[in-house]
């Protein structure tokens, strides 16, 4: 029988459509898995409590090791295995890591999500983790991550069979940008010279242990390690008495083509594929995390000890250089650690980094670029693999599998995405089949609005040129004055940016428009820190409620308004159903910068390997439908069920052009009332609002 693997972004997602299965005809009846990542699924407290993902990982990794190890000694006796287990605590093996078989056919016996995972296996002191996967063969529904399934290392380790079997992917339009990122890496000058410090006096301290074979692959790591922090702008020698120093005040962001970096990092003679495959079979990332932390503070984030100063081995002048990067960001570094937040490399190694670049290198030359950062320090400055060809990571998935789902709400268009990833990844046309439908809410209770001109009849254009024109922000002030004192609950507007957000928003303070809209709407802003989005959508949504209890016509204030940015923490993945969205104002066009060289080096590759099946480039393609996938998904935001509605004021004439309409979903395109007089907008908003 056929299983079903069904894909989401987030683990809030899957819980949530693990919850609508149990509520289905099918709950009692089909046999359900949730999988996760240890972080969310271990329930040994000694191990969450090292709170990055890669630390947990390693941790119990090395304490399954450990105890198989343990398991294969039968010279100690029982006795002495204790007293050995006393003095190394939890690393002699996980003691959950049992009744995995029983704990595997509790899981299938009931659809469970996550938590109810989680609260299962903390009952029967069995793993959740690997309980979930030893139930993978047996389950008909396997609710999983992308990550899990879009990366092809973790995928077979979690025992993934794609062979004959049917897989879902829901929110399908982040496929292509969530498979980018999953296979572009960047590390930083900071991070490269950790991992030198830390190699080199690992190797110093097991040099008489380590075999001739495996010291030779560790020199040739230092070598590349080396010659990477050069490229940044480490200025030095590059023999065996390395000097390395500072980078100078200039900055440079500039691409290479693979083979063209390896040429001038002085790479091109090193075999970086026996390179990756030692680095897998001695687990040196593993071993170096262990290092670090049995001899700390000896390897820190920054300092190492200089007790060699005249050796040749290169550790001294780089415990210098750090010392030197430690100097110069302690004045950045002074913020997070004010505010508690602890720095991800602080207490491992960041080898793990470094070992997933050195596999990005090994990519075809023409599937990817190497972007090299020079900043004004060599901590600040960063190499990073920009993954250009995302089909070939997806070739397999569509080859193996019976059928490939891609679902979601905002997918237009369809054109580039069958390009970018079904047909270049070898998907034969007759083998797509495409199906859309209509919203699920009436027709009449959508108002989709182009709004051409403001106010005071002057045209509305928030292009580059224009929006930071005083007369400009005039216009969408008094825009969203009319818009509050008309619409009650929740108003959403979202903005191009974070920089152009702040300046409205300064504009606003002092021009008074802000203290105009505060006597009807409590404003509130998206910020930029996420572990601080909870509190101010939870400030938000009780305004909301407050307003609507006490009357919205029984106060002056009826709700709130809420300023968010296009891509940001709130344009995707939050609800604002019924009272907290009634109204969503689109503020221009968020075109991404067209400077970045990642976007043009995107666009360069598109042109040279996409046919030119229309008048326009498929590079220019790309960079306008980057920008109408950000709207689509942050008017989404507001039409969250069958009972809800809302209106949509997206505010610059540009909307009236029909390229633009056309990479609206058919939902709202199909409804969009172009005006180009805001009284007539106004009169039509007023005249549903009353009617709703």
């Amino acid at each position: 029988v056929p299983q079903i693997y069904y894909c989401s972004r987030t683990h809030s997602q899957l819980a949530q459509f693990v919850r609508e299965v149990q509520k289905s005809p099918f709950g009692k009846d089909v046999r359900v898995v949730s999988l996760g990542s240890r972080q969310n699924l271990c329930i040994n407290d000694s191990v969450r409590k090292l709170g990055s993902s890669h630390l947990i990982n390693d941790r119990c990794l090395e304490m399954q090791n450990n105890k198989k190890k343990e398991e294969s000694r039968d010279k100690c006796d029982e006795a002495e295995r204790k007293q050995k287990r006393k003095r190394k605590g939890e690393s002699a093996g996980c003691p959950f890591h049992q009744h995995i078989p029983t704990y595997s056919d509790e899981v299938l016996a009931e659809v469970r999500d996550i938590e109810q995972l989680v609260v299962k296996g903390r009952k029967m002191d069995a793993c959740p983790y690997y309980g979930t996967r030893y139930s993978i063969p047996a389950a008909q529904l396997v609710a999983l991550p992308y990550n899990t399934l879009l990366h092809r290392h973790t995928r077979e380790v979690s025992g993934i069979k794609l062979a004959g079997n049917v897989v879902i992917i829901d929110e399908a339009h982040n496929l292509v940008d969530t498979i980018t990122g999953i296979h572009s890496v960047e590390i930083t000058g900071g991070q490269i010279a950790r991992a030198y410090s830390q190699l080199t006096q690992y190797s110093q301290r097991y040099k008489s242990r380590l075999l001739a074979t495996n010291l030779r692959y560790i020199k040739q790591i230092l070598h590349v390690l080396k010659h990477f922090i050069l490229c940044l702008g480490g200025k030095g020698k590059t023999n065996d008495n390395t000097s390395l120093t500072q980078c100078t005040s200039s900055t440079e962001v500039h691409l290479q083509t693979i083979n063209d970096f390896l040429f001038t990092a002085g790479m091109d003679n090193i075999n970086l594929f026996k390179i990756q495959r030692y680095c897998e079979k001695s687990h040196i990332s593993r071993k170096l995390n262990g290092f670090v932390e049995k001899y700390q503070p000896s390897v820190t984030l920054y300092t190492v000890p200089d007790t060699k100063s005249n050796t040749g081995g290169g550790a001294s002048s780089v415990s210098k250089f750090l010392q030197q990067i430690k100097q110069g960001n302690q004045q950045q570094t002074g913020e997070t650690q004010q505010s508690g937040e602890e720095s991800p490399h602080q207490s491992s190694s960041p080898f793990m980094h470094i070992e997933a670049f050195l596999l990005a290198l090994t990519n075809a030359d023409k599937d990817g670029r190497v972007v090299i950062n020079k900043q004004g320090r060599l901590s600040q400055s960063s190499l990073r693999f920009l993954l250009l060809n995302p089909a070939l990571h997806f070739r397999e998935i569509v080859q193996q599998a019976r059928a490939v789902i891609m679902a979601g709400g905002t997918m237009q268009p369809v054109s580039e995405f069958k390009e970018h990833l079904l047909f270049a990844a070898g998907v034969e046309p007759q083998r797509i089949t495409e199906f859309s439908c209509g919203h699920v809410i009436p027709g009449c209770n959508l108002l989709p609005v182009a709004l051409g001109s403001g106010p005071a009849g002057g045209a509305v254009d928030f292009s580059y040129e224009h929006r930071n024109k005083e007369y400009m922000m005039v216009e969408l002030g008094r825009v969203l004055v009319n818009l509050c004192n008309l619409v009650p609950a929740g108003v959403c507007v979202f903005f191009p940016s974070y920089e152009y957000e702040r300046q409205v928003y300064k504009f606003f303070e002092d021009s008074g428009v802000l203290k105009r809209l505060s006597v009807r709407k409590q404003v509130f802003r998206e910020p930029k820190k996420a572990s601080q989005v909870d509190q101010v959508l939870s400030d938000y949504s009780k305004c909301i409620q407050r307003c609507k209890t006490q009357g919205y016509k029984a106060m002056p204030l009826t709700g709130a308004l809420l300023f968010s940015v296009v891509g940001g923490k709130m344009s995707e993945g939050i609800n604002f159903s019924d009272d907290l969205g009634r109204c969503v104002v689109m503020v221009g066009l968020p075109y991404p910068n067209i400077k970045s060289p990642e976007l043009k080096e995107k666009m360069d590759y598109l042109d040279a390997t996409m046919p030119h099946t229309t008048g326009k480039s498929p590079g220019q393609i790309h960079y306008e439908n980057l920008c109408m996938k950000a709207v689509n998904q942050s008017i989404g935001r507001a039409i969250r069920h069958k009972e809800d509605y809302a209106t949509i004021v997206l505010l610059d004439r540009r909307y009236f052009r029909p390229n633009v309409c056309a990479g609206l979903p058919n939902w709202i395109s199909a409804h969009l009332q172009t005006i180009s007089k805001f009284g007539d907008a106004f009169g039509t908003i007023r005249k549903v609002r009353v009617s709703s």
